[in-house]
């Protein structure tokens, strides 16, 4: 069997690894590139969400003041036969600039900058983006939230490595099954009805991949927990319910998540 501190590092990096990928992958990560305008190399970062209180703005970094550009932009999904509006982008320093009207909770737009030099025209991004509008979440629901869920994932991911390297897999299971119950059914719920005043929108009221793998992962660990009372496959049952975590939370944060039907 490696030493502890052996594999409390490996289940600490596969962990780190995970969440940086799931977050970065999300819908609501920003969108971030590089387009070349008049020989310029201009990067941008258009951000994919946003709260309720105030309008979002739209920046690019643009020194060059020949550059111009508008903004289109509707509501997603769109309603039937609804057009793009499109709004000019304003200079500010070095910058060009438009904003997007606030929205409700869950309410969803989407939108795609032009960028003008000359005759010269350029698309930000190449594919339009969509943001979702949120309410705020207070931090006492939201940080505590992200950290149990962290610490699920990673109390899980080394209960996995115990079941595979003949440790002790008890206490690390039953911890990794306690953090996710209190991260995805205590403090998931709370920060979904504070940022779009929903509970939960999983099985069987909907198809939010959030909700619904976090409840895959927490039935796999009930079912690892109940194996460990005495069942022949316990090791086998832990090290499946670390698999089925790691591969529920590698699906990305927040797809099929809540949003407005507009049509």
């Amino acid at each position: 069997m490696r030493k502890p501190w052996v594999l409390w590092t490996i289940a600490l990096v596969v962990t780190l690894v995970s969440a940086v990928y799931q977050r970065m992958t999300g819908p609501t990560y920003p969108v971030r590139g590089h387009v070349v305008l008049g020989g310029q190399d201009i990067a941008y970062r258009l951000e994919r969400s946003h709260e309720t209180s105030a309008d979002q703005v739209v920046q690019i970094r643009v020194p060059d003041a020949s550059v111009t550009g508008e903004m289109s932009w509707r509501r997603y999904p769109p309603p039937p036969s609804e057009e793009y509006e499109k709004v000019p982008l304003n200079r500010n320093g070095d910058s060009l600039e438009a904003t997007l009207p606030k929205q409700p909770a869950a309410g969803k737009l989407e939108y795609q900058v032009r960028l003008f030099r000359g005759e010269e025209r350029v698309l930000v991004p190449p594919q339009s983006a969509i943001t979702r509008f949120k309410d705020s979440v207070a931090p006492w629901v939201l940080y505590p939230h992200v950290l149990a869920m962290f610490l699920g994932m990673l109390w899980s991911t080394r209960a996995g490595l115990a079941a595979i390297t003949g440790g002790n897999t008890r206490g690390l299971a039953l911890v990794s099954l306690a953090l996710l119950l209190v991260g995805g059914f205590v403090l998931g719920p709370l920060m979904q009805h504070q940022a779009f005043g929903q509970w939960w929108t999983g099985v069987p009221f909907g198809w939010d991949l959030t909700d619904n793998k976090t409840l895959i992962a927490v039935a796999a660990w009930i079912f690892a927990a109940w194996q460990l009372r005495g069942g022949r496959h316990a090791r086998v049952a832990v090290a499946l319910a670390c698999l089925v975590t790691l591969g529920v939370f590698a699906i990305p944060h927040s797809v099929w998540g809540s949003q407005i039907n507009w049509r």
